[in-house]
């Protein structure tokens, strides 16, 4: 049951997809001035070592967040992502990387608050560290030893109505798509307009395309994007990409999303068969899987693009 551990997947390509659609929705979620909620149903660490012994082990890193550093002319999604990892290695070396509890600290501003769910019992342990390390308050982040699909019942609706649910467990148990596929159905009962996050893997598993199917079935706005980064291996075993299923995205997820995954797709390319797939509620996929240009969302008065001033400076590298 505690088999798996973050730290030997750490700045992996899946990692790349999810955290810079994180940070995507965290920057959006603060141009309003009214407090939010973040509830994390599978904590992990909250931060890894890359030059650790867990991660430098698997080297995974190798295939993700260091294909990015140094490329050339990075979108939007993924300048504002390197700059929360660059926001960790102070040094310029990026030797540690945020999990999503590190990067959604960075984030949220006094009045909102962190609600954090790890059953690993190494995996808390080092999570509470990190929380030290980073000088958490009490008030402002909690940390349950506990099944996060059941204590997120406990949770919704926050109290300021305005939140995002962070769903990514490790899959290792089979029914771990059943359970996240009935927490969603089930927070979105009691929290309507909450922003439902779930990352999952894009493996050889019927369970995996079932999840994804009745995702896209139920009956709200929601958004949906793929990345694959290498052909299936013969075997059926291994990860060879991940996708990434947001209820109530932001407006603005969509043409970020268009920019940035070709750009991804190339750049996290491991065989020649990567690939991607984008797709929104109540509009047609093409032989691609993508939403057709032609479709795209329109702009709204008052929203400018988001990101920072310095969103051109160059990011962190690894040695």
């Amino acid at each position: 049951m505690f088999s798996y551990r973050h730290a030997f997947h750490a700045g992996n390509h899946a990692d790349v997809l999810k955290h810079a659609i994180l940070v995507q929705i965290l920057d959006y979620f603060n141009r309003k001035d009214a407090p939010y909620w973040v509830i994390d149903t599978h904590a992990g660490a909250g931060l890894y070592a890359l030059d650790g012994e867990w991660a430098g082990q698997s080297g995974e890193v190798v295939d993700g967040l260091d294909r990015l550093l140094g490329a050339p002319q990075p979108p939007e999604l993924v300048t504002r992502y390197l700059h929360a990892i660059q926001d960790f290695n102070p040094d310029g070396v990026a030797n540690r990387y945020p999990g999503s509890p590190a990067l959604t600290l960075r984030a949220l501003r006094p009045h909102d608050k962190l609600r954090l769910f790890e059953l690993h019992p190494t995996e808390i342990e080092v999570l509470e560290s990190t929380l030290r390390h980073l000088g958490t308050s009490r008030r402002q982040v909690t940390i349950a030893r506990e099944d996060g699909f059941d204590g997120l019942r406990r949770l919704l609706p926050p109290p300021t109505r305005r939140g995002i649910v962070l769903i990514d467990p490790s899959y290792e148990d089979k029914r771990d798509y059943r359970h996240v596929l009935q927490a969603v159905r089930d927070g979105l009962e009691r929290f309507a307009s909450g922003c439902f996050a779930v990352w999952y893997p894009l493996v050889q598993r019927v369970q995996a395309h079932e999840m994804a199917r009745a995702l896209e079935r139920l009956p709200v706005e929601w958004l949906h994007a793929t990345l694959t980064v290498r052909k299936p291996a013969a075997d059926g075993l291994g990860l060879h990409g991940s996708g990434m299923f947001v209820v109530n995205p932001p407006w603005t997820l969509h043409e970020e999303l268009r920019a940035a995954l070709p750009w991804l797709t190339k750049t996290l390319d491991q065989d020649g068969h990567a690939r991607h797939t984008l797709a929104i509620s109540g509009q047609p996929r093409n032989a691609t899987g993508e939403v057709p240009a032609a479709r795209k969302p329109a702009s709204r008065a008052g929203h400018p693009p988001a990101g920072r001033p310095d969103a051109q400076k160059r990011s962190p590298s690894r040695r």
